[in-house]
């Protein structure tokens, strides 16, 4: 199986970037929730862990980069006008539209997905710069560490949702 140069770019994006996005995200739940108090001093507390810090900045990296990606590399070669007496297999949107069954896959999922996709790294963003900037302090601070893995829950889920659309929209009119 060979793939092409729109596909490699596709799958990067979709599955480089966006599956380790995923992925990161447990990690960084984890180091949320495991900041605890060591003792009853802040000037106790231990320095945040590494890892918690590198979880986050990696999400908000990754998100960034599966979002340009696919704002300005992936989206711009889906939307590819077809030139006169061109197959509209090879152009994904021009196919999509072209038939009245599958035309919600453009105007619906498509353009869903490109706004909801856009939440994630802003949210995963804010939340790397709270935990940067106040490290282990968050640790004296539950109610701080809830509304950051929810906020980083919210990323994950918009990431989920738009992830999931671009599968089925990949499945219905594959970028070829």
């Amino acid at each position: 199986m060979r793939l092409t140069e729109h596909e490699l770019v596709t799958l990067l994006h979709g599955m480089g970037f966006g599956a380790a996005f995923l992925l990161v995200y447990t990690g960084a739940l984890e180091g949320l929730w495991s900041l605890r108090p060591v003792g009853a001093t802040a000037s106790s507390l231990p320095p945040p862990p590494r890892r918690l810090n590198v979880a986050v900045c990696g999400m908000a990296v990754l998100a960034w980069l599966t979002v340009l990606s696919g704002l300005y590399v992936v989206y711009p070669l889906y939307r590819a006008a077809p030139p006169p007496g061109a197959l509209l297999s090879q152009f994904p949107q021009s196919y999509l539209q072209a038939d009245p069954t599958l035309a919600a896959w453009d105007t619906f999922a498509t353009s869903w997905k490109a706004h909801i996709a856009c939440f994630c790294p802003i949210l995963s963003t804010a939340v790397a710069a709270i935990v940067v900037r106040y490290g282990q302090d968050l640790a004296a601070h539950p109610q701080i560490r809830y509304a950051l893995m929810l906020l980083l829950t919210v990323a994950f889920a918009t990431a989920g949702i738009a992830g999931g659309l671009g599968a089925l929209v990949t499945h219905v009119a594959p970028l070829r």
